[in-house]
């Protein structure tokens, strides 16, 4: 599986809140992650890093035979992520109120499970066509559901930064998971707002079209998001989901 990954501070922010990163198992099996900081100054920076370093190093150790098996882990080990986040927060009065929202992905035999709070975003790519896999987490997303305002509308409404879940501000954390069989030649992007809110699914999907290495994928994401205003920390996961004779760890 190759993985290439980015994060820009944007045009418009002082400090990048978001925080990526990769991590390998004792069978070789690999855990993504992306977390967007919120809270003061530093406070979001704090979160997200936490998030991504404290699972990450609850990854370790593991190894998975199924699906069933991840996603218990998911639910357990995010859990322990946000009881340290939020403890932090008490322990110390510049951090109150820090949270981060948390995507991560891993793949075990020939499925795709993702972990989802807040409304960084995971899609898969497939067939040229990119479908969300998770759900946003946020304000506006239930006004869509109930029928309030349009996805267009969404775009610009003034509470559009309003989240509804996140890592690290209550002691309980409510965790989406998913789990989806691979075919061959997709694509999981991994991506903070920073993108999602500059560039449109078309945008993303015709650059993902493009014939070049993930890196560059990676990097002209992050670029096209930041031409169109970059007016928030821009963070691009791309992972070749593909699977090889030799990454079948699990028949």
């Amino acid at each position: 599986m190759q993985i290439a990954f980015k994060s820009d501070i944007g045009k418009n922010r002082s400090i990048n809140q978001d925080y990526v990163n990769c991590f390998m198992n004792d069978a070789k099996q690999t855990l993504m992650i992306v977390c967007d900081g919120m809270g003061g100054h530093k406070a979001g920076d704090v979160a997200s890093e936490m998030g991504v370093s404290h699972l990450g190093a609850s990854w370790k150790n593991t190894s998975f035979r199924n699906s069933e098996e991840l996603s218990r882990w998911f639910i357990s080990s995010i859990q322990r992520v946000n009881d340290l986040i939020f403890q932090k927060s008490l322990d110390f009065s510049d951090l109150d109120g820090m949270g981060t929202t948390l995507v991560a992905a891993a793949v075990v035999g020939k499925e795709l499970v993702i972990a989802n709070i807040g409304d960084s975003r995971a899609y898969v790519y497939r067939n040229y066509r990119l479908r969300q896999i998770t759900e946003d987490h946020s304000l506006v997303n239930e006004f869509i559901k109930s029928g309030e305002i349009t996805v267009e509308e969404a775009q610009h409404h003034p509470r559009k930064n309003i989240l509804t879940r996140s890592v690290g501000v209550t002691k309980k954390v409510d965790i989406d998971i998913m789990a989806m069989p691979i075919l061959k030649g997709d694509v999981l992007l991994m991506c903070s707002d920073g993108l999602t809110n500059m560039l449109t699914d078309d945008e993303i999907s015709q650059l993902l079209k493009e014939w070049m290495p993930l890196e560059e994928k990676a990097a002209s994401l992050v670029d096209k998001a930041n031409e169109a205003g970059g007016s928030d920390n821009i963070t691009v996961l791309l992972a070749d989901l593909t699977l090889r004779e030799e990454d079948k760890l699990w028949k």
